[in-house]
């Protein structure tokens, strides 16, 4: 199974796309003006209490303030509130926490009103990001992820994976950490440290512990809602995570990118430094790859099934809703119990897909084609977990009912991904009418003659729908050949399924996008030019 990272930078954001076999498995858009993303750790004022929720709402400088509830506070908040003020007052010399004396632990069924005052700073840490109408979703039990660990401070115990199932490989593991781990920071060994050696290990603890070192110096001169230590952006937290797996390439098309990840993959990772690839090519890295096509065909309300069926896919703000429809293979067989477990076989794949793809959390319910056979239902759940097992948000999958629901959670910590489908007619505009298509040909043979003749220009490229694409490169001497026959240079011809049938984009060779001249203009010219040659 091959993995590919292809990351598109644009004037937004960076657009990462993840695929397997080639088929687009997970999409992110990690966009320049997210400033409160997963992982982030901001100094916060409490700014009202309300004990009915057990909860409190703190401004870290979002438009909706945050949300903290008790039981996201942590055992040893006494504790790490007690370290904040001390690094805040200039008291406390150093980061390390080796000489702190630790405060009782919290109690775990306290109230809010007990712990909480209104103005009092505060250090969070966002473990949700702001999703509709709701602000970020906080907590004070702070955790830093690496690579293989995850360091979290004022706590002295050690917890591995539960994917990691060999008795022998877990106390190996407990036993390097112990030995390496500072002390009164307890670690989280992640599923990805199986098999890894002490000094990877200890490379990954070096990391963490100048995080927090670096929280620690931002901390002492911070004022309320500064961002005191930022997450990774998606793009490098993805690689943190996934470069474990067997990735044959990762593409990018931006320099800068290309430098900044070179910089981090040498960094935690020298030897998948060959794997990174710097896209060149005028044609636009997502429509090289087949992504955007992918993205616009599964992204809509209706999603086609491979193999037969199709979904239909609503959003409300409570939770999503899947139906699974037999399409036109209900014609083709004849026992419908059968047909229905075929179906709905070949859709819990796709619906599992649908959901890392989206990234669609909260209340998911699918609506499966009815199935009699309580067998039949049992083949269906398990295919549906067998799939999401690869998905790092945690779920929880419920039996299917009698009516064919199947009720899923799926952690939400971001709002799902939503790409508009839907597009205004780039030639009209929505207006519903267009140029003649039989004129877009002349069209173009004039300001290719305009530019080629009167401007002197050489090495441009011509962009085309698909279609007329396939007009002026296909064919014994095809009209790309005739141009280079008639003006003696060479003229590019580039798809682009972005442009309507009837637009085209002509650049230099500099690669900027040449202004054209109105088409009346440029066939006036040629006019001129023809009597000339007459005369």
């Amino acid at each position: 199974m091959s993995n590919e990272l292809v990351i598109n930078s644009t004037q937004e954001g960076e657009r990462i796309a993840l695929l397997q076999d080639k088929r687009l498995i997970e999409y992110h858009f990690d966009r320049n003006d997210t400033n409160y993303s997963v992982g982030d750790i901001f100094l916060g004022t409490v700014k009202k209490v309300m004990p009915g929720l057990n909860a409190a709402f703190v401004d870290i400088g979002y438009e909706k303030d945050a949300f903290l509830h008790y039981g996201d506070l942590g055992e040893q908040y006494n504790s790490f509130t007690k370290w904040a003020r001390t690094v805040q007052s200039g008291r406390a010399p150093s980061a390390g926490l080796e000489k702190f004396t630790f405060e009782p632990p919290l109690d775990k069924v306290g109230k809010a009103e007990s712990v909480f005052k209104k103005g009092q700073q505060i250090v969070v840490q966002i473990i949700k990001e702001p999703i509709s109408t709701k602000g970020p979703r906080v907590s004070t039990d702070i955790s830093m992820a690496g690579r293989y660990l995850v360091l979290m401070p004022f706590s002295n115990t050690i917890s591995v994976s539960k994917k990691i199932v060999s008795k022998a490989e877990r106390d190996r593991l407990k036993r390097l950490i112990a030995s390496i781990k500072p002390e009164n920071f307890g670690v989280i060994i992640r599923t990805v440290a199986e098999g890894r050696e002490v000094a990877e290990l200890d490379k990954d603890m070096q990391d963490m512990v100048a995080k927090w070192e670096q929280m620690y110096t931002t901390l002492r001169t911070a004022k309320p809602n500064d961002k005191v230590l930022g997450e990774l952006g998606r793009t490098s937290s993805m690689l943190r995570d996934m470069l474990n797996e067997s990735f044959d390439s990762i593409m990018v098309d931006a320099p800068a990118m290309y430098e900044e990840m070179r910089d981090y993959i040498q960094k935690i990772a020298p030897d998948k430094l060959g794997l990174l690839k710097l896209h060149n090519s005028k044609i636009k890295i997502f429509e090289q790859t087949g992504i955007e096509k992918q993205l616009k065909t599964l992204f809509g309300k209706t999603v086609t099934v491979p193999g037969g069926g199709y979904l239909v896919i609503e959003h409300t703000e409570a939770l999503h809703v899947i139906d699974v429809n037999s399409g036109s293979k209900s014609n083709q067989e004849n026992d419908q119990e059968a047909t229905a477990l075929m179906i709905n076989m070949l859709a819990a794949k796709e619906v599992a897909r649908q959901l890392r793809l989206r990234d669609m959390g909260g209340i998911i319910v699918v609506d499966f084609i009815d199935m009699r056979s309580a067998e039949s239902r049992k083949k269906v759940e398990d295919a549906v977990r067998d799939v999401m097992k690869h998905d790092k948000a945690k779920f929880t999958v419920l039996p299917i009912t009698k009516f064919g629901l199947l009720q899923i959670t799926r952690q939400r910590v971001r709002p799902a991904e939503n790409i508009v489908t839907g597009e205004v007619c780039p030639t009209c505009g929505g207006t519903g009418k267009i140029s003649a298509s039989i004129q877009v040909t002349d069209d173009i043979d004039n300001s290719i003659d305009d530019l080629l003749v009167n401007q002197n220009q050489s090495g441009i490229t011509l962009s085309v729908h698909p279609f007329l694409h396939a007009y002026y490169t296909k064919g014994l001497v095809s009209r790309q050949m005739k141009w280079y026959l008639k003006y003696y240079k060479w003229v590019k011809v580039v798809k682009d399924s972005s442009l309507g049938l009837t637009d085209y984009r002509i650049e230099d060779e500099r690669g900027e996008e040449i202004q054209l001249r109105s088409s009346a203009a440029a066939m006036s010219r040629l006019q001129d030019r023809e009597v000339e040659i007459v005369d």
